[in-house]
């Protein structure tokens, strides 16, 4: 039962990265989101280095990343307060418009059929948290 529960999530996260990718405004990727989102989530900056385990990618192909998003002038690099030689990445206001303009194109999903109620995602969301969760601490 697990493997055909996590076989689903695997084919719902691909079709939902692929629906994603396709409503992402101004050329932005879904890698560049992901940063974006999860800085803005978390309140905080971080170096390249936990921005890439926390978001399960090499720390090159991070890098890659955030110069990008620096090009775009959607983050900046900072000196770590405690450590000169290193640098956090942190969100500036033009990404947080360019993320808050994707979480809205992608709100406006909500005008398609619904596949579930409003009542079913409200009970589905506590379960994938949880399992999230699990999933996060077990790596």
């Amino acid at each position: 039962m697990e493997f055909a529960v996590m076989t689903e999530i695997s084919i719902i996260a691909h079709l939902a990265d692929n629906a994603f990718a396709r409503r992402l405004p101004d050329g932005l990727t879904t890698a560049q989101f992901a940063v974006l989102n999860h800085l803005l989530r978390l309140e905080t900056q971080q170096t390249i280095g936990e921005l890439a385990r926390a978001l399960q990618v090499s720390q090159p192909t991070m890098s890659s990343t955030v110069k990008k998003l620096e090009e775009k002038r959607l983050v900046t690099l900072v000196p770590d307060p405690d450590d000169r030689r290193i640098r956090r990445v942190s969100v500036s206001p033009a990404g947080t418009k360019a993320r808050n303009k994707a979480v809205k194109a992608l709100d406006a999903t909500k005008s398609e059929p619904a596949v579930l109620s409003q009542k079913e995602w409200k009970q589905l969301l506590p379960l994938l948290n949880r399992l999230r969760v699990s999933l996060d601490s077990a790596r």
